[in-house]
């Protein structure tokens, strides 16, 4: 494989905070390059550092001769678009500057669109949804044909059928591509590569050929092999410290080369601390109830319309203990409005839903409205006192935020200050604290790294309650649901076994059409 780009030593801070150091790894063609790492990392910085739209601090960045490369923002570049402006005009204004006859241009920008699901060429931007907006962005950089093309979040604003589009569309493309994507089940389907930008690898990443599980399983022997470095190392470091304390003296050079070695093996150790310190991630574990009872929540025949449309019903549902529902559909379709119906939040417009008696339901809100942004990190964290009391003990509130990855500076910072992804920490601790029998999750993911993504999908498949998920993590969906409910947002709901299921099912409608 012709290389198309190598970066060398690369480099980039944020103010004081160091991104990312010493980065070296190249880009070859025929390679679909997922790019993976904790938030802040400075993924999206790379990118923009490939695109030539930023530069290092530090290094070098080499590219083929005359190579051409696109690049898609995670912003929607069509948000301020003319209101006149078409879709297929759009599509062709994105060829400029490619010396193309028109004809070429036109017959791109046709081919693009069909592609891309558009029935109506002529529909103004303006009236597209976001994740139709997102679909015509990333149309618009694919009709140019880069060499390379950098992605930065592109299932953002996409629903389930636009995540599947996408990924048909990748898999058919010519050229190489990067992609930043927190979407397991994409970089499983999609990517031949992954690299992870963590400090705690030595090179400041990791790459590997294959696919997201390939990754995975090379990613564990690594990590294995460093834990056991720093174990051996200690061992060796504890008996030259004993050495040390002996007070050798360096007049002899062998005396003298032992004390330098000693003191660069302490060295290395304290590196490799740090470095197997930084896989840390957010420690998620939700306390179920006792309840032995086969029935916590029972439906029959409830229904509920919204605006003059029928969401769902009618529709029988029962939850017991073990039992883990995935709700799939698309915006809109009830989803979050099925889960208030279960939580008792909200009526059906008919049928009837019966509750256990004294059943505890935790409910995680993909708006965070239980948060009020203007207290401070500790008060959120620990409400009295100075003390959590979580599964029998105490826990004091500076290790209580230790486990969620906050920082003792950050206590007295306001909720409002907080990124997404901290503050959907915030929520998860304190949901860690109630005893639950019913969990209602809605889209508790967002984000969220993909390593508290990992321990938040360990903590759900060891919950002994009941669990109804919503979330557009298609991964996290197929592994902790045992069944599946499809809303059609027309009424109608489905039951399937898993996500393939419902996949096979989708197409064979599609095929019928």
């Amino acid at each position: 494989m012709s290389i198309l780009l190598s970066c060398q030593r690369l480099s980039k801070s944020f103010g004081v905070r160091p991104l990312f150091e010493g980065l070296s790894f190249g880009l070859f063609e025929g390679e679909r390059t997922g790019m993976i790492g904790p938030n802040g990392a400075g993924k999206s910085t790379l990118l923009r550092i490939l695109a030539g739209l930023e530069t290092s601090d530090g290094g070098t960045l080499s590219m083929r001769r005359g190579l051409r490369v696109g690049y898609l923002a995670q912003q929607d570049r069509f948000e301020d678009a003319s209101g006149d402006l078409g879709a297929l005009e759009a599509a062709k204004q994105a060829q400029r500057g490619l010396n193309l006859e028109d004809y070429e241009v036109d017959m791109r920008a046709e081919a693009g669109l069909e592609e891309a699901g558009f029935a109506d060429r002529e529909v103004k931007v303006g009236a597209l949804s976001g994740g139709w907006r997102k679909r015509l962005a990333i149309l618009a950089q694919v009709v140019r044909e880069p060499d390379l093309l950098l992605l930065d979040e592109p299932t953002n604003h996409l629903d389930l059928d636009g995540v599947l589009w996408l990924e048909r569309f990748l898999s058919g493309l010519r050229f190489a591509f990067l992609v930043v994507t927190h979407d397991r089940r994409f970089l499983e389907r999609v990517c031949n590569r992954l690299i992870e930008l963590n400090p705690r690898y030595e090179d400041g990443h990791f790459s590997s050929a294959g696919n997201y599980s390939d990754f995975l399983e090379k990613r564990e022997a690594l990590l294995s092999r460093q834990e056991t470095r720093e174990d051996k190392l200690r061992n060796t470091v504890r008996g030259e410290i004993e050495w040390l304390r002996k007070g050798p003296k360096a007049r002899a050079t062998k005396q003298q080369a032992r004390i330098d070695r000693a003191g660069e093996m302490i060295g290395t150790l304290a590196e490799i601390k740090h470095r197997n310190a930084q896989g840390r991630s957010a420690d998620i574990d939700f306390s179920g109830g006792e309840r032995l009872s086969k029935s916590l929540v029972r439906s029959v025949k409830i229904e509920k319309s919204r605006g003059g449309r029928k969401l769902f019903g009618p529709l029988d549902l029962l939850l017991g203990p073990g039992d883990r529902l995935g709700l799939l559909g698309e915006n809109g379709s009830g989803k979050s409005t099925l889960l208030k119906i279960l939580a008792g939040d909200l009526a059906p417009d008919s049928g009837t839903l019966k509750q256990a008696d004294y059943l505890k339901v935790v409910t995680f809100d993909q708006h965070r409205d239980q948060l009020d942004l203007g207290l401070p990190l500790r008060r959120a964290l620990c409400p009295i006192g100075e003390h959590v009391e979580y599964k029998g003990g105490r826990i004091h509130v500076y290790g209580w935020a230790e486990r969620f990855l906050f920082r003792k500076e950050q206590l007295e910072m306001p909720l409002s200050r907080l990124s997404g992804g901290e503050q959907s920490r915030v929520l998860i601790a304190r949901l860690m604290l109630q005893s639950a029998d019913l969990l209602l999750l809605d889209e508790p993911t967002n984000d969220l790294d993909l390593q508290s993504l990992e321990v938040l999908e360990n903590s759900l498949l060891d919950f002994p309650g009941a669990l109804v998920l919503v979330t557009h993590d298609r991964y996290l969906l197929d592994r902790v649901s045992k069944e599946i409910l499809a809303l059609d947002g027309k009424g109608a709901a489905r039951s399937f076994a898993d996500l393939s299921q419902w996949e096979s099912w989708k197409e064979a409608q599609e095929a019928r059409r």
